[in-house]
């Protein structure tokens, strides 16, 4: 029986409410699914809360709301934040991609948020509604 976790997408606001959101969605309150992007597509390989046998779907409800929320403004925050911590080697394609989102130009956080679940879980298993 395929599994089906709810991402409210209108309590989406930033990436820090998306972790949230997604981390209660498949395992409760409180519950952990990633905190970066990395750590996110780490979390849809499995051992995390969805099922081993991989039948589960996301179903992102309001995934306009969430898709403005994280779009190029709040994208290049992210880059920016990230560009702080990476290592140096990482540092200037970090800050080239975070002027190209504040530009308005490149996927956002929603567009590679999409990609992850659809690379590492296939393309059926998200619905956007």
């Amino acid at each position: 029986m395929t599994m089906t976790y709810v991402i409210e997408g209108s309590r989406i606001t930033g990436p820090d409410s998306f972790w949230t959101v997604v981390g209660e969605a498949v395992n409760g309150p409180g519950g952990y699914f990633g905190r970066n992007l990395d750590s996110f597509a780490d979390c849809l390989s499995g051992g995390m809360g969805t099922p081993d046998d991989g039948d589960f779907v996301f179903e992102w409800r309001d995934h306009t709301l969430s898709a403005r929320a994280l779009g190029h403004a709040e994208t290049a925050r992210y880059l920016e934040r990230m560009a702080a911590r990476a290592h140096e080697s990482n540092r200037g394609r970090l800050r080239e991609e975070c002027a190209q989102a504040a530009a308005g130009l490149g996927p956002t956080l929603f567009d590679r948020l999409v990609e992850i679940v659809r690379d590492r879980s296939g393309p059926d298993t998200l619905r956007l509604l």
